[in-house]
C-alpha cells in the first residue's frame, strides 16, 4: 500500500470525546493537556484487591459530571503505584492502571492514574505521555474528532456489549477445598478474576436501610461483584439470610436466596413444577396422618420410594418393595415426627437417572447416574456410577423449564426416564461438578464463570442527585 493511501493520524483539540472500552466507559469528555505528563481518571470508592502476583483495583466512575446518579463500576490490573503531583502542586500517591483508549478511529494502550476529580470540569485528563508522537494537538481548537454522548450509559446493555473486566467473586461454602470449589477458583483465575472462599457460618450481618453489610472475622467484607452460594443443607436457613444480605448490597448472586429455598423445599418444588405441567413421579405428602393405606394408594401401591423432605445425596431415601414394608417405613418416619414424601417407583428407569446441568438457561452437560449393585439410589455419594448421556429434546426442554420456573441460574435437574416421558425427581441449587465434568469432559466450572461475566452489572442508576 502506498503512503498516499494510508490514513492520516488524528488531530486532537484541547478537549475531546474518548472511549475506554476495557473499563466499560464508552464515552468520556477528556481535557487534553500536553503540559501534564500523567493521564488521570476520575475514581471514587477505590479498593485494591487480589494477590501480590495479581493485584487488581476496583473503583466507581461517574462519567457524566452533570448526572452523578450514573455510576460505572470499573476494575483493572494495577501496574504501579506512584506519587503524582497535580497542577496546583499537591502530591498524591495513586494507583496506576492500563487501558486502551479510542479516539478518532484509532486505539492504543495508555497508563492512567486514579484520583477523585469530582471538582474538576473533566472526568479525564489526557497527558502528553499518553499521546503518540504522530498525533498532533491544536490547543486552540475543540473536538476535532467525532462527538459522543452520555446517553450510551442510559441504554440497556446487551450481553455482547459487556466487556470482560476483572471481577471480585466470593464463594459461600463450608468446604473450600472440595472439587467443585477448586475448579471454580481455577476457572475464575484463568480468566483474570479474583475469587475468595467465605465460610458461610462465620458471616454475620448489619441489617439496616442505608448501609447493609456482611461482616466476617471482625470486619466488613469487601464489595464483591458476584457471590456463588454453595450452601449445605444444614445451613440452608442461615445461608439464605447471608445471600439475601448480599442481594441487598447490590451484589450479583449466582442463585438468589428465594430460589435456593424453593429448590431445597422438595414439597414446594414439586407443587410449583406440577402447576406448570412438568412430569414428575406421582407423589403423596404426609406428616402425622394414620391413613397409611390411603397414602400408598395415592401413588399406586408398592413398590414406593419414601424420602424425608430434607433428604440430600440419597440420605433419608428408602425403597419399599411391598405394601407391608412401605407401611413399616411410613410408621417409622411418622414416629420421628418428620415430614416425608411417598413417591411411585419408576421401575423402567432401571436404577438410573439423568443429571442435567443447566447454566444460564441452557444445558451445558448431562450424565446418567446408575445405582451400585444392590442399591436403587443413583447418587454418586452412595456409590453410583456415571457416564455421559445424550438427552432427548423433551428431556432437555424439561430440565431448562424446571430451572427457569424455580428461577435458578445454575441447577442440577435430576430426571427419570419413564414410559410416560421424562419425570423430574429433584432440582438441586448447588450441584456438584466432579461427576459431571469427569463424565462429560466439559469445563462446567468455566460455564459458571461465563454466566457470572454475562450477568454482573457494570452501569448503575443510583437515583440520588
Amino acid at each position: 500500500m502506498s503512503d498516499n493511501n494510508q490514513k492520516a493520524p488524528p488531530v486532537l483539540g484541547w478537549e475531546e470525546w474518548v472511549s475506554l472500552s476495557d473499563l466499560s466507559l464508552p464515552a468520556i469528555k477528556a481535557k487534553v493537556d500536553t503540559g501534564a505528563r500523567t493521564s488521570a481518571l476520575h475514581a471514587v470508592a477505590i479498593e485494591p484487591f487480589g494477590t501480590d502476583k495479581n493485584p487488581q483495583v476496583r473503583f466507581i466512575m461517574h462519567p457524566d459530571p452533570a448526572d452523578p446518579t450514573v455510576e460505572v463500576v470499573c476494575s483493572a490490573k494495577i501496574i504501579d503505584r506512584r506519587n503524582v503531583t497535580s497542577s496546583n502542586g499537591v502530591s498524591e500517591l495513586r494507583y496506576v492502571i492500563r487501558s486502551k483508549i479510542a479516539v478518532g478511529g484509532r486505539s492504543w494502550p495508555i497508563d492512567i492514574s486514579l484520583t477523585n476529580r469530582e471538582t474538576m470540569g473533566y472526568r479525564m485528563l489526557l497527558g502528553r505521555s499518553a499521546i503518540p508522537d504522530d498525533i498532533s494537538v491544536r490547543p486552540g481548537t475543540s473536538f476535532q474528532q467525532p462527538v459522543l454522548t452520555y446517553d450510551v450509559y442510559r441504554k440497556k446493555q446487551g450481553r455482547r456489549s459487556i466487556p470482560k473486566r476483572p471481577l471480585r467473586i466470593g464463594i459461600l461454602t463450608q468446604s473450600p477445598n472440595n472439587y467443585s470449589n477448586r475448579r471454580m477458583i481455577e476457572a475464575a483465575e484463568a480468566r483474570g478474576h479474583v475469587i475468595d472462599c467465605i465460610y458461610t457460618s462465620r458471616c454475620y450481618m448489619a441489617i439496616n436501610a442505608h448501609k447493609p453489610d456482611v461482616h466476617y472475622d471482625g470486619k466488613p467484607l469487601p464489595r464483591y461483584d458476584a457471590i456463588i452460594p454453595r450452601i449445605g443443607t444444614s445451613l440452608t436457613f442461615y445461608g439464605m439470610a447471608v445471600v439475601r444480605q448480599f442481594e441487598a448490597m447490590g451484589t450479583y448472586c449466582l442463585n438468589n436466596a428465594a430460589p435456593i429455598g424453593a429448590s431445597r423445599d422438595k414439597l414446594l418444588a414439586h407443587q410449583v413444577l406440577s402447576q406448570h405441567g412438568l412430569g414428575m413421579p406421582t407423589t403423596a405428602f404426609a406428616k402425622s396422618s394414620h391413613d397409611t393405606k390411603g397414602i400408598l394408594d395415592l401413588v399406586g401401591g408398592a413398590p414406593v420410594v419414601v424420602k424425608l423432605l430434607e433428604s440430600t445425596q440419597g440420605k433419608g431415601v428408602v425403597l419399599a418393595d411391598s405394601r407391608k414394608g412401605a407401611s413399616a417405613i411410613v410408621d417409622a418416619f411418622r414416629g420421628l415426627n418428620a415430614h416425608f414424601l411417598v413417591q411411585e417407583f419408576v421401575k423402567e428407569a432401571g436404577g438410573s437417572d439423568l443429571r442435567c446441568f443447566v447454566v444460564d438457561g441452557k444445558v451445558v452437560g448431562a450424565m446418567m447416574r446408575t445405582a451400585a449393585e444392590g442399591d436403587f439410589r443413583s447418587n454418586v455419594h452412595q456409590g453410583g456410577s456415571v457416564k455421559k448421556v445424550r438427552l432427548t429434546k423433551e428431556e432437555r426442554r424439561a430440565s431448562i423449564r424446571a430451572a427457569k420456573i424455580l428461577k435458578l441460574n445454575v441447577a442440577g435437574v435430576d430426571i427419570l426416564r419413564s414410559n410416560d416421558g421424562p419425570k423430574i425427581l429433584e432440582v438441586n441449587s448447588s450441584p456438584g461438578l466432579e461427576g459431571i465434568e469427569k463424565a462429560t469432559g466439559k469445563d462446567i466450572a468455566g460455564e459458571i464463570i461465563t454466566c457470572i461475566e454475562n450477568n454482573v452489572r457494570t452501569v448503575f442508576r443510583t437515583g440520588r442527585k
